[in-house]
């Protein structure tokens, strides 16, 4: 019995890391149709092709800006008051303007911000291509001889390429405005004195970094979201579970892509 019992076990850890790899290989394979049709697509598309990216980018980024906003600004409230009730222990007020501007500019702006963007464009994405695979328009497509990835999936792609840094832009100055007002009203900071310490402390490379970080949690969003909408199955029932699906699968591997670029960017030289 236990053997069977182990049997089974490995039988079941087989058959899902087979799943896996398909997966991750048929996800690499939209990827290079992308990019593909990413180069190509210039020089063959119609005006309606450039009209739908950017449509796209008026649904990814600017519908996006007022709860990036709000979100990063109470993150700076938040994380200014909490560093600061620890630092006027040590006599160290001030460095709350470091420690908010780092902060936000190298993980909380672009992972909150991705978050974001994966919870309210990732599961729409999903859930439009989802109910167009179930109700076969996407088959209708192929039948006119209109490749699907590259109608419906490069422009969410470019949308997502282009307006992920600028929300990510957005969130950095809401969280450092957070912090600022924080510091100003409750610290008794002195204003031109923060600005300055967060020039001092903030460098470039936080800056950067965290651009980069935001492109490539967009890149995750879009292939995942595609992925799960173009593949799935079971009529309206298939569709809200893809849309779950999507949604989770985005944060895990945005958490996981976070901390990998983390170490390559902070941690790679030590």
């Amino acid at each position: 019995m236990e053997n069977k019992k182990s049997t089974d076990f490995i039988t079941s850890l087989g058959i899902k890391a087979l799943t896996l790899f398909a997966t991750v290989k048929d996800m690499f394979y939209l990827l290079m149709q992308i990019l593909h049709w990413l180069f190509i697509g210039p020089f063959k598309g119609k005006a309606a092709k450039r009209d739908s990216i950017f449509d796209q980018m008026v649904f990814v980024g600017v519908k996006s800006i007022v709860i990036v906003f709000f979100i990063a600004v109470f993150t700076g409230f938040v994380l200014a008051m909490q560093s600061a009730y620890q630092l006027q222990q040590l006599g160290a007020v001030i460095y709350v303007t470091g420690l908010v501007a780092v902060s936000i500019t190298r993980e909380l702006g672009p992972v909150l911000t991705a978050l974001v963007v994966a919870g309210r464009v990732g599961a729409a994405i999903t859930a439009q291509l989802g109910s167009m695979k179930v109700s076969e328009q996407i088959e209708s497509l192929e039948t006119m001889a209109i490749n699907p990835v590259r109608f419906l999936v490069v422009p969410r792609f470019l949308a997502l390429l282009i307006m992920m840094p600028a929300l990510a832009a957005i969130a950095d100055l809401s969280g450092i405005l957070g912090g600022f007002f924080i510091g100003v009203t409750n610290l008794n900071i002195n204003p031109y004195l923060y600005i300055e310490m967060t020039k001092e402390f903030l460098a470039l490379k936080d800056i950067m970094t965290g651009l980069l970080k935001s492109a490539v949690f967009g890149v995750i969003i879009c292939l995942v979201a595609c992925y799960k909408g173009l593949n799935t199955k079971g009529g309206a029932e298939g569709v809200g579970k893809a849309t779950t699906e999507s949604v989770v699968t985005s944060f895990v591997l945005i958490i996981v892509a976070d901390a990998i670029l983390t170490a390559v960017f902070y941690f790679g030289n030590m």
